[in-house]
């Protein structure tokens, strides 16, 4: 996974840890893409001190994910689920003995997809549509 996009979910599981001033650093570097002159001169610090505090945060979350290992096991879970919405799109109607199945069968479906729309943020390129 790219470094930007691996802190980014770090922080979207460690983020309320941080302290309120590592947040806020942390948001205008990564969120708003500040660079660290732009920041130092927001916040009245100077670009070292940015530039430590946003790599001290960094060790932080990645010290949490070690410890923790809520991310991994997420993106982990998240795979399981695509390989399950992978093998229920190759299911017809004409695969269930009776349209109760089917019908059945269509519910789960729709519970799946709705459970990884809430993980994923959409539906796994279509898969399940």
């Amino acid at each position: 996974m790219e470094k930007f996009a691996h802190m980014a979910l770090l922080a979207d599981f460690y983020g309320p840890l941080l302290t309120e001033k590592q947040r806020k650093i942390w948001e205008l570097h990564y969120d708003q893409d500040f660079s660290l002159g732009e920041i130092a001169e927001a916040e009245r610090i100077s670009r070292q001190a940015v530039h430590d505090l946003i790599k001290r945060t960094e060790k932080i979350l990645c010290g949490y994910e070690e410890k923790l290992g809520l991310a991994g096991r997420f993106l982990q879970e998240r795979e399981k689920l695509l390989a399950v919405t992978k093998r229920l799109q190759r299911f017809e109607a004409k695969d269930f003995r009776d349209e109760g199945l089917w019908l059945r069968y269509l519910e789960v479906k729709a519970k799946i997809e709705d459970i990884y729309q809430g993980i994923a943020g959409d539906s796994p390129n279509g898969l399940l549509d």
